[in-house]
């Protein structure tokens, strides 16, 4: 599964574009009527009916008004909202630094009870070691250039998985093999991470598989992804943060994950691959 950056956001910004014609039809009015009404150009009207552009708040107040449906404007600026931020460039979600970036979801990983994440690139962050967690956060900062507070970004993270682990929460982890191998960190923190790896596939409510280098391998790996129960999933992508809560694409990312997680190994054949990559590094 590949997503491009605005293709959520395109299909989103079109559905409130058809919300809002059909707000207009159902009055009765042509397009031109309702540009007149609002004191804007009929080019702005055709525009936001046809999903070209995002009507501010308050254009989507003034439609409602001149529609007669002024009870609908809070629900449509609430979807409007919720389409623009679906995807978010990194420059803009870290222009403040990265312990903004982390504290942002402190409140979606609290009320999650359960966690599916699948990761192809790094180990995912709710089980980094701090030497993990500063290593890959450190090549964060010295490549989008942002604040550099990564001590402080680090510190976050980790109490976050402070929280993460003390209550009633499950979570299904699933890595390819190339994360246990990959050079983000000296060999020592490496060691150290594979090892806690081990130690986390251990606890009560955490399930960790490991997919295997195959070369006959049919599923091809994905984008790494978070699932917030059937909530919302997140995917990192290399320009920016995809928010998805439309249920059809969870959905779909549902069963990837499931898909994804059918490759996988757990258990001791689990600790047992993570051993020899610890091996590997001597």
């Amino acid at each position: 599964m590949s997503y491009t950056p605005s293709s959520s956001v395109i299909a989103a910004r079109k559905a409130l574009a058809e919300r809002l014609r059909d707000l207009r039809r159902d009055a009765g009015i042509s397009g031109h009527e309702l540009s007149v009404r609002c004191g804007w150009h009929d080019s702005k009207t055709a525009r936001i009916q046809d999903g070209k552009a995002g009507p501010s708040d308050s254009d989507i107040r003034a439609w409602c008004k001149a529609c007669g449906a002024e009870d609908q404007a809070d629900r449509l600026i609430a979807a409007s909202r919720d389409a623009e931020s679906m995807y978010v460039e990194w420059r803009r979600l870290e222009k403040a630094g990265l312990r903004q970036a982390q504290e942002s979801v402190l409140s979606l990983y609290q009320r999650t009870h359960r966690f599916r994440v699948y990761a192809s690139r790094v180990v995912p962050g709710m089980v980094q070691t701090r030497a993990y967690t500063t290593a890959v956060l450190q090549a964060v900062q010295r490549s989008r250039g942002t604040v550099d507070d990564v001590s402080a970004a680090v510190d976050a993270r980790m109490e976050r998985q402070a929280m993460l682990f003390s209550g009633n929460k499950t979570f299904a982890l699933v890595v390819e093999e190339s994360v246990l191998r990959a050079s983000v960190c000296d060999a020592e923190a490496m060691v150290g991470q594979l090892g806690h790896l081990i130690t986390v596939s251990t606890l009560p409510g955490v399930s960790l598989g490991v997919i295997p280098l195959r070369p006959d391998r049919t599923r091809s790996p994905a984008e790494d992804f978070y699932m917030f129960d059937d909530e919302q999933t997140s995917v990192e992508l290399v320009s920016g943060h995809l928010r998805l809560t439309q249920p059809q694409e969870v959905s779909m990312y549902s069963k990837t994950f499931a898909e994804l997680a059918g490759l996988a190994i757990y258990g001791p054949d689990a600790r047992t691959l993570i051993a020899s990559a610890i091996n590997t590094l001597g």
